[in-house]
Order: C-alpha cells, then sequence, then structure tokens
C-alpha cells in the first residue's frame, strides 16, 4: 500500500472533502479524487461515501485509520531522525483562541522562528474548540483542560483580565468608583450564545452586563474599547498593545484564567513536536510575565 496514498486518505478524512484536501496537500482536487480512486482499487474496499454534508467514511474506511495514521507517524519520525538534533524544521500548525494569537503569539513564535530559521509555523486563530483528531491543527491552544479525548494536555501559563476603558471614554463619563458605578455605562463583551467556553464568561462572574455592544473576537472587542465605546473586560497581556487603554477597579475586580496546550495522543512519540513544545512553553511563561511587568499596580478610575 503506497504512503502517499495513504496521506491523501488522511486529509480527505479529516477535511471531509475533496477541494479541502487539496489545498491541503497543495494538488487539485481531481487528482485527489483519483487517489482516492486507485486506493479503493488496490484496497478493493469503498473508503467514503459522498453526501451534501462532504466526504463520510465507510466503516472500511474508518478501519483504515488507525493503520494510516501510524504509517503517517513512521513518515514523520523518519524525516526527524534523518534531519538530525539540530534545529526545528517542517511545518506546524497552532489553533488557538483570537486574543492569545493576536497578542501572545506572533512575538513569542516570531523569537522561536528567529533561532530555527527551517521552521515554518501557522497560527489558525478562531474563537473555538480545535479537533486534532481531524488535523485541524498540529496543536492547539485552549482556556480550559480538556477532560475526554486522547489527548495529551500541560498547561502554558496563568493569565489574568481586568475591566478596561479608553481615557476619552474615562474622561467624558460618569466616575467610576465602584462595580455599582458600572450601571450607568455602556458594556461590551462577547455574543452570549457564541461563548465557546464557559472560562469566558467573564460578565457573568462580575454580575455586571448585559453588554450591548458584542462580538465573538477579542479583537473587535478591544478595538470598540480603543475608540471609547464602553467598558469591557480585557487580557493584561494584551493591554500593551492598546496603550489608551487603562485599568479600572483593579484592586476590587480582577479575573485569573490558564492556556493550555493540547496536543494528539499519539504526537507524544514525535521529537520535533516536543522540542516545539517545550520551547513555546518556555517562551510563553516568559513573554507572559515581560508582558504583565509593563503594568502598573493597581491602576484605577477615581
Amino acid at each position: 500500500m503506497d504512503w502517499d496514498d495513504l496521506r491523501v486518505f488522511l486529509a480527505v478524512a479529516r477535511t471531509e472533502s475533496l477541494s479541502a484536501a487539496g489545498k491541503r496537500l497543495k494538488i487539485d482536487p481531481a487528482t485527489v479524487g483519483r487517489r482516492i480512486a486507485r486506493l479503493e482499487d488496490t484496497i478493493r474496499a469503498r473508503l467514503f461515501l459522498k453526501s451534501p454534508q462532504g466526504y463520510a467514511l465507510t466503516e472500511e474506511g474508518a478501519r483504515l485509520i488507525p493503520h494510516a495514521e501510524e504509517a503517517e507517524r513512521a513518515a514523520l519520525g523518519a524525516e526527524e531522525s534523518l534531519s538530525g538534533p539540530g534545529g526545528l524544521t517542517g511545518l506546524v500548525r497552532i489553533g488557538a483562541p483570537d486574543g492569545c494569537a493576536n497578542y501572545l503569539l506572533p512575538q513569542v513564535l516570531a523569537r522561536i522562528c528567529d533561532t530555527n530559521p527551517g521552521l515554518e509555523v501557522q497560527i489558525v486563530a478562531l474563537p473555538r474548540v480545535f479537533n486534532l483528531s481531524k488535523r485541524e491543527a498540529d496543536m492547539a491552544i485552549a482556556v480550559s483542560r480538556p477532560e475526554a479525548g486522547r489527548l495529551t494536555v500541560q498547561k502554558l501559563t496563568d493569565y489574568r483580565l481586568h475591566l478596561a476603558a479608553s481615557r476619552d471614554y474615562l474622561a467624558r463619563s460618569a466616575p467610576i468608583r465602584t462595580a455599582g458605578d458600572l450601571r450607568q455605562h455602556r458594556i461590551i463583551g462577547y455574543i452570549p450564545d457564541m461563548i465557546f467556553d464557559k472560562e469566558l464568561d467573564y460578565l457573568a462572574e462580575i454580575g455586571i452586563g448585559p453588554a450591548t455592544l458584542t462580538s465573538n473576537s477579542v479583537s473587535v472587542q478591544l478595538n470598540w474599547l480603543r475608540h471609547g465605546a464602553g467598558v469591557g473586560v480585557v487580557h493584561d497581556f494584551a493591554l500593551p498593545a492598546a496603550p489608551g487603554l487603562t485599568r479600572i477597579l483593579a484592586d476590587q475586580i480582577s479575573l485569573t484564567r490558564a492556556f493550555w496546550l493540547i496536543r494528539h495522543e499519539s504526537d507524544a512519540r514525535l521529537d520535533r513536536l516536543n522540542r516545539f513544545a517545550d520551547q513555546l512553553t518556555r517562551e510563553v511563561r516568559a513573554e507572559m510575565a515581560r508582558l504583565e511587568a509593563v503594568l502598573p499596580e493597581g491602576e484605577q478610575r477615581a
């Protein structure tokens, strides 16, 4: 059985689409279809059923998955052993919530790539949970620790969040001296039915709201705050990127969360990804400490 055909098979199984698999593999969809047909002829079994929703695995296709993944790990392991113990090389794709992806990972991953010139990194910034079984990413960062699935999980870092607003907004608005004063102010936050993790329901925990300006994107919320639209919860590590914002009631209201690095269990045997995860963890912790150190303690609106 040809490994290259198995590689195409895995791409279709994970994306449920010939065109998406083709984009991932950088080959045209017609070629993907021919390769699947060739593999089906070789093993004399139907691997996919086409439906309006895409390509779904048949029973025979589902049975082939673990064998194809074992071949994939063997191929990656061989590539790593031939490349030797030097710098990291090849492509690593990381899925992350957009706050982390926009305000923490770019500088961290730039430094990692500076020390590993053969490394290529992709950040997929989406406000949802990533499916590592479908290889949407090689690893993912999440805001809560998963309790199920064939996964390896390690804590990346803790981080803090506070209420914030622009100085211009505060200068023209009613004073905020207590949490009760927030009732006179417009609140910015997440769209309630698009909160994909309970750890993101900040306003409910603080006991304020409802928000009248909402988005599923941290970056949109931060830009509303920058433009003086109201008051909202901000990651402390994002504040250096928005110098016009100031924390409010920092000595009264504070939230602590954690980022978790999640990988598929079978990837624990891949030295390249292990070394990348170790370097990512060290750099994220150092960058978080640097960003939080530049914030004034107890900053609040008097």
